[in-house]
């Protein structure tokens, strides 16, 4: 196990994905260098107000503590009190153009050092990408899922299906009973068949994120727009703060260990609105996206 080799991938990654969504954008991100007092620190790449996307964020990460914070051992009560090291990749991507979805991309390396012993460390591996739309259309997230699953099945038959029920599981509002989007990929704790093939898992998907996102914002950017659906665009924004807020591990994570708030909170959109018990009208292309898209279903099906 060499971090270096993680590390080395992981700032590889940052900068391939950037360099493809500054071609699609036509605008340059920001690069923002930063420190942790705590130890470590990372590199954050961001756009606002860019001619595709209205905000977006590609945050390179290598952070180490001396004790792991809660979020971290909830389910693992043994490893309470160690040193740790993290680094990670993470994406979240807001297109202005309503019929554009919404992308988050994580990839990401956790060890927990041995109090005592070099050899017990414990470490794994977890990420996942998946799609929110606000309008959606079935070709894309079957391009989405399609390319995810065919970036998992080197590494078995089972692991697309068992990843997607993952991702459909844990991007899910249980305050509202509603999915975030039409899923994707997500898993955590793996560490199974050894290193090589963990990190060579995670490097497949984490290169399969351009191929599975580009495509549809070339697809549908150019759609045209209106007031109504920049308005129902920023109340379903209001669901993807209410995930990260309430309920994503990653911000709880790095907000318990002192990460960087600014880049960790990138994940927020710059326009949302919210209302009281509101519900879209029947047989509207908004009302589609509650009956069609966001419950749990196969979309390699066909």
């Amino acid at each position: 196990m060499n971090t270096e080799d993680i590390k080395s991938y992981f700032v590889g990654l940052q900068s391939t994905i950037v360099a493809a969504l500054e071609s699609a954008d036509g605008q340059s991100f920001r690069t923002d260098s930063w420190n942790r007092p705590a130890g470590g620190g990372g590199v954050s790449r961001l756009i606002e107000e860019g001619n595709l996307f209205e905000r977006g964020g590609v945050n390179f990460s290598h952070v180490v503590g001396d004790r792991l914070p809660p979020s971290a051992t909830a389910h693992r009560p043994e490893l309470a009190g160690r040193r740790w090291e993290a680094l990670g990749v993470s994406l979240v991507l807001h297109p202005r153009n309503p019929y554009c979805p919404t992308a988050h991309m994580n990839v990401r390396f956790f060890v927990a050092h041995a109090p005592e012993a070099k050899d017990g460390s414990i470490w794994w591996f977890g990420g996942g990408m998946d799609l929110t739309p606000y309008y959606g259309f079935a070709e894309d997230a079957k391009h989405f899922h399609r390319t995810c699953r065919n970036a998992l099945i080197p590494f078995g038959d089972d692991v697309y299906k068992n990843y997607k029920k993952w991702c459909d599981d844990y991007f899910f509002l249980k305050h509202r009973n509603e999915a975030r989007g039409v899923g994707g990929v997500f898993f955590d704790d793996l560490n199974e068949g050894g290193f090589e093939r963990c990190f060579a898992l995670t490097t497949s998907l984490g290169n399969a994120f351009v191929s599975a996102y580009l495509p549809i914002l070339q697809t549908r950017r150019n759609l045209p727009y209106a007031e109504r659906e920049r308005d129902f665009q920023a109340y379903r924004r209001g669901r993807y703060v209410e995930f990260n807020l309430v309920w994503d591990r990653g911000t709880l994570f790095g907000l318990q260990s002192g990460g960087r708030t600014e880049s960790i909170l990138m994940s927020l959109p710059p326009i949302v609105k919210w209302r009281y018990d509101w519900h879209p009208e029947p047989d509207s292309a908004e009302e589609k996206l509650y009956t069609d898209f966001l419950p749990a279903r196969d979309w390699l099906e066909h």
